[in-house]
């Protein structure tokens, strides 16, 4: 962690927004953080597992003042259930941090294998899951290749996927090669969990020996073992599902749902079972739904950021790119069924039919509900890309007021304050989140730190839904106002890109400022009055 000298934090004032008296508003610092004498010292493992619940004065580390809200100017005061709609690969429903904290459809009978509030789905108890039994799939850009020359946007994403496959062949060979060199050590020591020490200790006058040995003293001197086995892993894992399926002309992943996803109105399909075929699979949209809303105060995992909250799981983000009908039908379908907060981590830069979820946010503003997108994990600025879904592209204007992009922070306040692999976009980017090692719910009563723009999201979903939760009267567009407008404004030069280009945070996103629940709830007091 960075912490800011004394000097800084105090230089840190407070801007009144209401009368005397009352909690003041955090404000933007003076000077810029670049500029100050700063030291490094590491979270507690405790403070790391809430850091996006921590405060940026008191900790120094840019999170969104969760738990002074909660301590300061929400005890004792009274609120109502907001379901937040989860749009995502699943929700491991049965996981103990989420007991009490799932959306039950009130209006349905379990397993009667009718449709009891003739909304359309059979036994849709805790939400519905539009991708069935599968979930690898193609990205947007393959299919697109896959239906031939002439599709739109055929020749770009040839390009993008040609030179998608050389980059994973290059990866295949890089880990292929790793994975040969730690099969060698363990075949040359005869154990599979080999230390530093022992491949210190290893004497051979083989060349290629040698070369592993001077890798994996490298590799072990600066991670474990344990831990370099589960990265290996994930790299094997991420080459096979690219090569097999991702980026496979070939792979039908679709045809087990069996419905048409050209035809929006072939509504007929998906069903229940909201965790998915495998558990493991829904590792993404259990730590999302965490987020927002495990269990605070349990001494179990993490900390939730909303407490009065119900998840409502809708499945439709598969291992690979999301169709288009999929988002489209899982939006109006939390919509109809009651949420009033929406998270989407997820996205691409190919949507055929960007027109079906357009028009589902378009509706879901209507029927008064606030949906929260991703940035994307791709180093890339939105103004010059545009990523899917979206409320505006190409410069266009906002299509409706109830949308809201959230980019990443890291745990580091300073130059590196921004992930490095978050997307950013002064016209496209709305606000900035914690999205770096965030410890929430995983599959099977497991818990882990995940990063991504994918986890800054719902941490603003989360603050989304406890402004609903307290302030039931304010509409989407207000809390939206409200995120953008009570966020902490910061003056930072910081690293953005994939370049890691220096730009001042304020050309980041369009408020140029990180979420601050704290500020937020002040806010919202004021404007339901």
């Amino acid at each position: 962690m960075r912490t800011l000298k004394p000097l800084y934090v105090s230089s840190i004032v407070a801007l009144a927004l209401a009368s005397c008296g009352t909690p003041k508003m955090i404000s933007t610092p003076i000077e810029n953080v670049d500029q100050q004498p700063l030291k490094i010292t590491p979270l507690a493992e405790n403070d790391l597992k809430r850091w996006s619940h921590l405060d940026l004065v008191k900790d120094t580390v840019p999170g969104m003042s969760v738990d002074k809200a909660y301590a300061e100017l929400l005890k004792g005061k009274k609120s109502t259930t907001v379901i937040v709609g989860i749009v995502d690969s699943g929700v491991d429903i049965r996981h103990e941090d989420l007991q009490g904290q799932i959306w039950t459809n009130p209006k349905e009978i379990a397993n009667n294998g009718k449709d009891d509030d003739n909304n359309g789905y059979i036994d849709d108890v805790h939400g519905w899951n539009f991708l069935g039994d599968s979930n690898n799939e193609q990205l947007e850009k393959t299919r697109i290749v896959a239906k031939g020359p002439g599709t739109p946007d055929y020749d770009k994403a040839k390009a993008e996927l040609d030179a998608d496959i050389a980059d994973v062949m290059q990866t295949k060979q890089q880990i292929d090669m790793i994975v040969g060199a730690d099969k060698a050590i363990k075949d040359y020591l005869k154990k599979d969990n080999f230390t530093l020490e022992d491949v210190k200790a290893m004497q051979t006058e083989d060349p290629t020996l040698s070369q592993y040995k001077a890798m994996f003293t490298q590799i072990l001197s600066n991670t474990s073992k344990e831990d370099f086995d589960k990265r290996i892993k994930g790299g094997v894992d991420y080459v096979y599902d690219q090569l097999n399926y991702n980026l496979n002309v070939d792979f039908n992943g679709r045809k087990v749902v069996g419905d048409n996803p050209e035809d929006i109105n072939d509504t007929k399909y998906g069903n229940n079972n909201v965790i998915g075929p495998n558990p493991e699979d829904a590792k993404h949209g259990t730590h999302v739904a965490g987020i927002v809303a495990q269990v605070r105060g349990n001494g179990k995992g993490g900390d939730g950021v909303a407490k009065d909250v119900k998840i409502m799981a809708v499945r439709a983000v598969p291992n690979g790119d999301e169709y288009d009908k999929d988002i489209a039908l899982g939006i109006r379908y939390a919509v109809d069924n009651g949420a009033k907060v929406i998270n989407g981590s997820f996205g691409k830069y190919f949507s055929p039919h960007k027109e079906w979820v357009q028009d589902a946010l378009k509706y879901a503003a209507s029927k008064d509900v606030l949906v929260i997108f991703a940035a994307g994990n791709d180093s890339k600025d939105l103004d010059v890309e545009n990523k899917y879904p979206s409320d505006s592209y190409n410069g266009a204007p906002e299509i409706s007021n109830n949308v809201l992009i959230v980019g990443a922070l890291n745990v580091e306040y300073g130059a590196k304050m921004v992930a490095p692999f978050s997307n950013y976009g002064k016209k496209n980017v709305d606000v900035f989140a914690p999205g770096m090692k965030i410890y929430a719910t995983t599959p099977n009563q497991s818990y882990e730190y995940l990063q991504g723009t994918s986890m800054a999201s719902p941490n603003v979903a989360g603050v989304a839904a406890l402004i609903r939760s307290y302030y039931p009267n304010l509409t989407a567009a207000q809390v939206k106002q409200i995120i953008m407008e009570s966020g902490i404004t910061l003056k930072n030069d910081v690293k953005l890109g994939e370049d890691q280009h220096k730009a001042n945070f304020s050309e980041a996103s369009k408020t140029g400022k990180i979420v601050n629940a704290y500020n937020a709830i002040i806010m919202a007091e004021q404007m339901s009055k």
